[in-house]
């Protein structure tokens, strides 16, 4: 029985390691997919801010004037637009954090921490695993690896432990 669980943790830490190998080329995806998102929201708020000088106003001046619009669909562009400026704040940081990462696993990492949601699940639809030939693959599927298997180990010495007192407890008692 204890090979059986100890194949089985040999099984999980592999495919630990095969879908953990998959995060570089994940985040590589999701920076691409970020840049497009980045670019059009740069473009929509470009297209704002010339509406707004040739209206003789600011950009903030325009959102907040629509906003504050009694018609209910220009009031909703107004906090569309609002919204659609901080989102690509927020996505300007994140490619500048992706951009000073030192390494793809640092990408990964970097990623990981603020995810734009629509941006990561579009990636993750159209994601195409990639076999890890980088240093950084290998060394994300080594940690995967480690991972699930030292996960699993761990899981199953505790399990043991119980099993092996569930009886004396039941013996004793009876």
């Amino acid at each position: 029985m204890f090979r059986v669980f100890r194949t089985l943790g040999l099984a999980l830490g592999l495919l630990g390691g095969v879908v953990a190998a998959q995060a570089p080329e994940f985040a590589q995806q999701y920076a691409q997919r970020l840049g497009g998102a980045a670019d059009e929201l740069r473009r929509q708020v470009a297209v704002l801010e010339s509406d707004a000088q040739a209206s003789g106003t600011t950009r903030d001046g325009a959102v907040d004037r629509l906003r504050s619009n009694p018609d209910q669909l220009v009031a909703r562009r107004g906090a569309a637009a609002r919204d659609d400026i901080a989102r690509l704040a927020r996505l300007n940081a994140q490619q500048q954090a992706l951009a000073t990462a030192s390494s793809p696993l640092g990408r990964v990492v970097a990623m990981m921490r603020d995810p734009d949601l629509p941006v990561a699940e579009a990636a993750y639809h159209e994601f195409s695993p990639a076999v890890p030939t980088t240093a950084d693959g290998l060394a994300a599927g080594l940690i995967g690896f480690f991972a699930a298997w030292g996960g699993w180990r761990v899981v199953s010495d505790v399990g043991r432990r119980v099993a092996r007192r569930r009886p004396r407890t039941a013996a004793t008692a009876a």
